[in-house]
């Protein structure tokens, strides 16, 4: 009896243009995948071929980028990330390779709350969409939260998920619109009706700017147009903030979510759907959400020019982000001491010397 052998793990295929593409907007991809917990940095290698870097992180699910730092949201903590591409030359595993090297410099005890989109704003200060306790929040040492804004129709903050506020857009350098399932106030109260309930809130005026999306996810403020993913339907849209409604830029077959724009183009994640949880076994998009990886969209005419999909390991995407000028990115996580010994000072960087405990 032949059997066939199933592919090596983060197996992908990817369209032809994608490598030649990313060299042109000069850039690298990085996406999170809570299911197979990693983060993954994805790049070109030469114009015909992909590299990718997956790295070990219990839940990854928000990524945030700003200038040298980036911040990942995990299971209980949000680690911060300083970009010290100096280290990359002695790097011992891979010297003289990487073009860009993140290692860890703070780590945030949020606990188990569920932090799904962050960013940081203009101040310095890391917000993060707190899906446990349905509100917006900061990051910082003092406390494992702080509250900052929450749904009017919230009535305490306390966990319980009740209307699965995950998506977060800003606008100069602050947080403007939100994404959430359903105006509801107990726990996992958004279920019922997840198809039709969904809403984009302005934070600053507690308005609802468009209601009754099928599950909206990663609202972005882009060329000075609110564009939103519509998971429930695999539609990237954009909203007419003056009557609420939206236009259909692009069908994508699949759940999507997790959105990053570098020039002219689109990064969007696409999952698989799992047929037997209960939140999804009733969706339209099921029968064609077999995929997963990122698509790619060029937003002035919608059209779906390239992808990469994944063959094993990988059946989920939750946020995608764009790495600009890198070609080569590394990453150090905390599951070797490797980490430890990397060094870096406003001037200098310096491997340590390892020693034994």
């Amino acid at each position: 009896m032949n059997t066939m052998t199933p592919p090596p793990p983060f197996t992908c295929t990817y369209t032809p243009n994608v490598a030649e593409l990313l060299i042109q907007l000069n850039c690298s991809l990085a996406i999170t995948t809570y299911q197979a917990g990693k983060l993954i940095f994805l790049s070109p290698d030469g114009q015909n071929a992909m590299r990718q870097l997956p790295r070990d992180f219990d839940k990854a699910m928000g990524l945030a980028l700003r200038d040298n730092r980036m911040a990942l949201a995990t299971k209980n903590e949000v680690t911060v990330f300083g970009n010290a591409p100096g280290l990359a030359a002695s790097y011992a595993t891979k010297p003289n390779f990487y073009d860009a090297f993140y290692v860890p410099r703070a780590t945030y005890y949020t606990g188990a709350v569920d932090i799904h989109d962050m960013d940081w704003d203009n101040e310095g200060r890391l917000w993060a969409v707190n899906t446990a306790f349905s509100c917006l929040a900061t990051i910082d040492n003092n406390f494992s939260f702080t509250p900052q804004w929450r749904p009017p129709f919230i009535a305490q903050l306390e966990a319980g998920d009740q209307c699965h506020l995950n998506g977060m857009a800003m606008v100069n350098g602050k947080p403007k619109y939100v994404s959430l399932f359903a105006q509801t106030n107990t726990p996992k109260g958004w279920r019922p009706g997840v198809e039709t309930s969904g809403l984009i809130m302005d934070i600053e005026t507690n308005n609802v700017v468009a209601a009754n999306l099928p599950m909206p996810h990663s609202p972005r403020w882009l060329d000075g147009q609110l564009f939103c993913l519509l998971s429930a339907t695999g539609q990237l849209v954009k909203i007419d903030l003056s009557t609420g409604k939206y236009d259909v830029v692009a069908s994508l077959k699949g759940f999507v979510r997790g959105m990053a724009k570098q020039g002219d183009y689109l990064f969007i994640g696409l999952s698989k759907l799992r047929k037997n949880a209960s939140t999804f076994r009733d969706l339209a998009i099921t029968k064609d959400a077999i995929y997963c990886g990122v698509e790619i969209i060029h937003l002035p005419t919608g059209a779906n020019v390239g992808h990469i999909r994944y063959q094993q390991t990988v059946e989920e995407i939750y946020d995608v982000q764009i790495l600009p000028n890198t070609f080569r990115p590394g990453i150090l996580n905390h599951t070797t001491q490797t980490h430890r010994q990397a060094l870096h000072t406003p001037d200098a960087t310096y491997w340590a010397q390892a020693t034994g405990e």
